[in-house]
């Protein structure tokens, strides 16, 4: 299992330290997180082969690095966007994943019918890719969701402004990615939180967890999750009540969480002050990342309206 003690987190690649702190210590961060981790779910439910698919932190990273080729693609060239190649490149430049890791997963996303041979291509050795519309939809529907996190932190209007132009979208989305995965704290978390996302399915597990805490204020030196049932987590996510199982126990065996009284009360599961804030803050860098890449979006965009208009009026009137 791979991870990062439990500390302050600090990532000059995605913002500074002062930056991640003020979101970590936001008042209102823990509820909003809740809020995200039931998008995730509700994402899941309509989209549950992509939602199981990058349920693992390595693979989420491939899928946004992935995709990052795609925006970035130059439609000029037809060997541009997704190769394996291309991914495989940058996943090994930042140890995110092994180069037989990356190549399955591919495969994994065209078996899958998540992306396809871009068509027309020239080239049968590189094979350029392209995701399908339903991995176009369930991006863009994550993206927003974040957008709508960080407007819900700060009362900014960044979805509005995402609604009126998509172009922000696909500005954003790469330079995220690029700072996320290139970000050792991001790519591997405190220990209390890897056991989870650096395990196969473990971030649903994550979510749907976070989202059933009950107070978002400590009682008694914890945080409390009721009812929490095996069998509904497997009947849900269509997973092992063993693998399930297993998630919790290495958690547990951290001091992250436990049973309050596991022979009259199995149900009942206190959560360590600690698990949160760890969790709290390796969101931080991932809600700093984006906050910041869509400002670059944003000014890029309108900077490029703004010489367009510039050199329309310095434009010689014509005579006819």
């Amino acid at each position: 299992m791979t991870g990062m003690p439990s500390s302050e987190i600090e990532s000059p690649e995605t913002g500074s330290s002062a930056e991640i702190e003020a979101f970590a210590s936001n008042p209102a961060l823990f509820a909003v997180l809740q809020q995200g981790a039931r998008h995730m779910i509700e994402l899941y439910d309509h989209f549950p082969r992509i939602g199981r698919l990058v349920a693992a932190q390595q693979k989420w990273l491939l899928t946004q690095a992935a995709y990052a080729l795609h925006v970035q693609r130059n439609p000029a060239d037809p060997l541009s966007g997704i190769t394996a190649s291309r991914l495989l490149d940058i996943i090994v430049e930042f140890g995110a994943a092994s180069r037989n890791t990356a190549t399955a997963f591919l495969a994994e996303l065209l078996a899958y019918k998540l992306i396809r041979d871009v068509p027309g291509s020239p080239s049968k050795r590189s094979r350029p890719l392209e995701p399908t519309e339903i991995s176009h939809e369930a991006m863009m529907l994550w993206f927003r969701g974040q957008m709508r996190s960080l407007d819900l932190l700060d009362g900014g209007e960044r979805v509005t402004r995402l609604e009126a132009n998509p172009e922000i979208f696909r500005r954003a989305q790469p330079i995220a990615a690029k700072r996320l995965i290139a970000d050792g704290a991001w790519r591997e978390p405190p220990l209390s939180i890897s056991c989870f996302v650096w395990t196969e399915y473990g971030g649903l597990i994550l979510d749907d967890f976070v989202s059933r805490i009950v107070n978002l204020v400590p009682e008694d030196g914890y945080h409390w999750v009721e009812d929490l049932r095996f069998a509904e987590l497997s009947n849900h996510y269509s997973l092992s009540r063993t693998h399930i199982r297993r998630l919790f126990a290495r958690a547990e065996a951290l001091g992250s969480l436990g049973w309050q009284d596991r022979r009259n009360n199995r149900n009942k599961v206190w959560v360590a002050v600690s698990f949160i804030d760890d969790y709290k803050r390796w969101q931080s860098i991932k809600f700093c990342a984006l906050d910041r890449a869509f400002g670059e979006a944003v000014r890029s965009i309108d900077a490029e309206k703004h010489r367009l208009q510039t050199n329309s009026d310095d434009a010689e009137p014509s005579d006819i």
